[in-house]
């Protein structure tokens, strides 16, 4: 049995979770009125999205991103307050976070189970400490979580294995789901889709965010065009990573904060030490006396 939450859960019981298992699954946390919209709104690009192009990925899975561009139902996924506070809480050791990835992620009849791995292997396989948490996942269920349609795989306590661990994918429980359930997880966790045995297609959305100060896996500031990102709310942009990762990384031209560059603001806001005032990284206690 997988670790559940009802849709009443707070943030602070999602952190927990993930905290103690690595995963958790919140049932029903959006009604399927939300996933029908995003359906609808990515449905043309998932039909020309490519299918993967080797075993990793998928032969006969598409994987369909640029959510906030396409999808402005997918926004509000995105920005959900209590996902938001399950995230800052989980990376609360960083200054900021940010927006890792969007992408629906579509498994075709017939395809088969996918490796089980850690999704941390992207930052080009680096060992980040055991204590160290760089990413707060989550899969939306976006048609129902079935074992036959091939549910995702979790390997439960396989967060404290280390990176070297191999799995069967017999070692995965496959996390069922309904419709609008959200399964979040760590990118410490072994997981992986299963083996599509059913006649129909198995949907997820993979929102992901990470700390503030790693490269995005999914290039927020290409995905969404200029001028629409123009349009956007700030606290939306901020988590796309149109702000400060940490002190100084992501600044632009002289020292500015790229919120401020975006907006066109005439007088030149400078970025920096405003991230560090108002973060909740313990290590930056010692530099808020000089943001007074």
């Amino acid at each position: 049995m997988l670790v559940r939450l009802p849709n009443t859960a707070t943030s602070e019981q999602i952190t927990a979770a993930l905290k103690e298992h690595g995963y958790v699954i919140v049932e029903d946390l959006v009604p399927a009125s939300v996933m029908d919209a995003i359906e609808a709104e990515m449905a043309p690009h998932i039909k020309q999205s490519p299918y993967g192009s080797d075993g990793f990925l998928g032969g006969l899975t598409q994987r369909t991103g640029a959510m906030i561009s396409r999808s402005p139902t997918s926004r509000n996924l995105v920005m959900n307050p209590v996902v938001l506070g399950a995230a800052k809480q989980h990376l609360a050791h960083a200054s900021t976070f940010q927006l890792h990835l969007t992408q629906v992620i579509t498994v075709h009849p017939g395809s088969p189970a996918q490796i089980l791995h850690r999704d941390e292997l992207a930052w080009d396989f680096f060992p980040f400490p055991h204590d160290y948490e760089v990413q707060c996942n989550l899969l939306w269920a976006m048609t129902d979580y079935t074992e036959e349609n091939g549910a995702t795989r979790i390997v439960p306590g396989s967060h404290r294995a280390g990176t070297k661990e191999k799995y069967s994918p017999e070692a995965g429980i496959p996390a069922v789901m309904k419709r609008g359930s959200a399964l979040f997880y760590t990118g410490k966790i072994y997981h992986g889709a299963g083996e599509n045995r059913s006649g129909t297609v198995r949907q997820a959305i993979n929102i992901t965010y990470a700390v503030g100060w790693v490269r995005q896996e999914e290039n927020q500031y290409l995905s969404t065009p200029l001028e629409q990102a123009k349009t956007l709310p700030d606290d939306l942009l901020k988590v796309m990573g149109y702000q400060c990762g940490c002190f100084a990384i992501g600044y632009v031209r002289d020292f500015e904060d790229p919120l401020a560059v975006l907006r066109g603001q005439d007088e030149r806001v400078t970025a920096g030490f405003s991230v560090v005032r108002d973060t909740q990284n313990k290590d930056a206690a010692n530099y808020r006396e000089l943001v007074k």
